[in-house]
Formats: C-alpha cells, structure tokens, sequence
C-alpha cells in the first residue's frame, strides 16, 4: 500500500513541477522575447507551488524525512523508542484530523460557498485549497501505516 501510494504520489509531484517549470518558462519568454506578458502563467505558477509544497511535506513525512532534533530518541532503550515514535506519530495524526482534514475542509466550504474565484485564471478558491484536506489524509494514512508496522523505527 505505501509503495503504491509513494509511487503515485512522486509522479503527481513530479508532473506539477513540470507543469510549474513549464508555465514560468513560458513567463520569461513571453516576457522578454515576446515583450508581451503571460497574465495567467504568474496564477499558475503560485498555486502549483502550493500544491508541490504540500503535498511534498505529506511525501516527506511519508519517508520519514521531515526534519527533527534527535536528542532523546538515541539515548532511549529500543522498545522506549518505539513508544516515543509511536506517541509521535498518534500526535502527527491528531494534528493532521484536527488542523488540516476538519479545519482545510471548512476553509474549501467557506471558500465555495462564498464564491471566491482567482483572478487572473477565474477558477474557484476552494479548489486551490482542496490540498489541504488531501494532503492530511496522505499524512494520516503514512503514519497509520507507521503505527501498523512498529519494528521499522528501529532502523
């Protein structure tokens, strides 16, 4: 399940990235080659940086590499460390239900329901922050996964 989902994870934000690098190159050339700006590249370029943000930390936090002061960890006994892992993680998941699932989904409701679009591409506000709810989820199921499989804190 986690190879599967870091495999679909990795080319959606490798494919973002190629969009985002795409849409400003076409900026710059239209810009300076063509003396003529691109009114929509800009808008793109910002809300796929978002989204590659995002969901990159949800991707990083699925390989564990997010980073963190390891002080304590090193000194504990193996099966202590497991705890503290495991403890870490039931407050990685709370914190995600909480802050990104409940709290991003009211963000897109109040964003769809008060009609807010972008500028310069006319597409509604809530779609840009769908990431937020999504990318918690992803956060929730790595560490789901983490908590299933406790023995790989070990390595």
């Amino acid at each position: 399940m986690k190879l599967i989902l870091d495999k679909i994870l990795g080319s959606l934000l490798v494919f973002l990235m190629v969009v985002m690098v795409t849409a400003v190159s076409w900026q710059v050339f239209s810009r300076y080659i063509l003396q003529s700006s691109s009114s929509f590249t800009e808008e793109i370029a910002r809300y796929l940086l978002i989204w590659i943000g995002i969901l990159g930390a949800a991707f990083i936090a699925g390989q564990q590499q997010h980073l963190s002061i390891d002080i304590l960890a090193p000194k504990l006994s193996p099966k202590n460390r497991i705890k503290l892992r495991m403890g870490i993680n039931v407050l990685i998941i709370l914190f995600c239900l909480l802050v990104l699932v409940i709290g991003g989904s009211n963000l897109v409701y109040l964003n769809y329901l008060l009609g807010q679009t972008s500028a310069a591409l006319n597409i509604p506000l809530g779609a840009v922050y769908t990431v937020i709810p999504i990318s918690g989820v992803l956060v929730i199921i790595y560490k789901v996964n983490e908590l299933l499989n406790p023995k790989q804190y070990l390595v």
